[in-house]
């Protein structure tokens, strides 16, 4: 029995005598699936299928109770195999942020997102998720040099450009290390954010959350890979989340300027990350719909290494590697 037919017969248990469609809902960069249960009486549930030798359930579980706690609109688990990797989930829609944003509705999408997001950092306490350590960081950075400059641009660097490579990442962990620690959602950006009716966003693909740096969901949302805005605009979004995280009492810098400069040195991390996790989602994994979204992390990264005197032997390397020409990306 194939693990269609397996999960198929595990939601019949959980609603005997209910006849019911499945059809695919989504796939994410991993190995987990999920597909979309419409019950003859109307009702719609999500089933999640991630194999257990590949993917494990229960940090779903788990950062779905606390994200969940803290007021965010995330999925309720309504029943568990854990053994198969089977989980049953409240359907959150089926319009991404992406599909939805435009230039008339993105100030009070955004803002939900933001509002949604100082949710979470206000429930932030630490031992609770893993650290997002100077080595995972840093492990991050690294799928840039192996995936992005390596396999995709077949570029083999020298031993004085690796070292250039290495001090800027330094650098950039420095200040990201710096910063103030909150739950960190890892991914919070308009592909996992659902366009709900009520306590909009639905909020998803958490299971990785950590506690780490303050700006980074505030890099996922606002230095989308997927979607890009006028940079002023941007500007004024964080500027406006920075001042109601301060009346909150979240722990953000108290002069913005320090808060900006966290913010672009966090999306620098993020971006040579990102660069090297799309170029080995298609070198290794034969996704190829990641491709057309390199050049929009370039452009970002490129901007933010030409802007600070620390990143401009980086800002040199990217010149070579990737010509100007190819990172321009699609603003609204």
């Amino acid at each position: 029995m194939n693990r269609i037919d397996r999960l198929t017969a595990w939601v019949k248990e959980q609603h005997p005598g209910r006849a019911f469609d499945l059809s695919p809902a989504s796939a994410d960069a991993s190995f987990r699936r999920y597909f979309r249960i419409r019950f003859a009486d109307g009702e719609s549930l999500i089933a999640m299928d991630a194999p257990p030798e590949k993917e494990d359930c229960r940090p779903f579980i788990n950062v779905a109770k606390l994200f969940g706690e803290a007021g965010s609109h995330v999925p309720i688990v309504h029943a568990q195999n854990l053994a198969e990797g089977f989980l049953l989930l409240s359907d959150l829609g089926g319009t991404t942020y992406l599909e939805a944003l435009n230039a008339e509705n993105a100030a009070a999408l955004y803002a939900d997102a933001l509002g949604s997001l100082i949710a979470i950092q206000r429930a932030s306490r630490p031992g609770v998720l893993p650290a997002y350590s100077r080595e995972v960081l840093l492990r991050e950075m690294e799928l840039f040099p192996v995936w992005y400059i390596g396999r995709h641009k077949g570029i083999t660097l020298s031993d004085t450009e690796t070292a250039t490579l290495y001090t800027a990442f330094d650098t950039i962990l420095d200040v990201n290390l710096a910063e103030p620690q909150v739950f960190v959602h890892r991914d919070y950006h308009s592909r996992n954010l659902m366009l709900c009716a009520e306590r909009n966003p639905g909020v998803l693909d958490f299971q990785d959350a950590l506690y780490g740096p303050l700006s980074y969901d505030l890099v996922s949302l606002l230095k989308d890979a997927y979607i890009a805005w006028d940079e002023e605009l941007t500007l004024d979004w964080l500027a406006r989340y920075w001042g109601v995280a301060r009346d909150l009492g979240l722990p953000v810098r108290a002069d913005f300027a320090e808060f900006h400069r966290d913010y672009e040195f966090m999306g620098a991390q993020r971006h040579l990350k990102v660069l090297g996790i799309f170029a080995r989602l298609y070198h290794r994994d034969g996704k190829d719909g990641y491709l057309k979204d390199l050049p929009l992390v370039m452009s970002y990264l490129r901007k933010t290494c030409t802007r600070y005197r620390e990143l401009k032997p980086l800002a040199k390397l990217l010149d070579r590697i990737e010509p100007v020409e190819r990172t321009e990306g699609l603003t609204f």
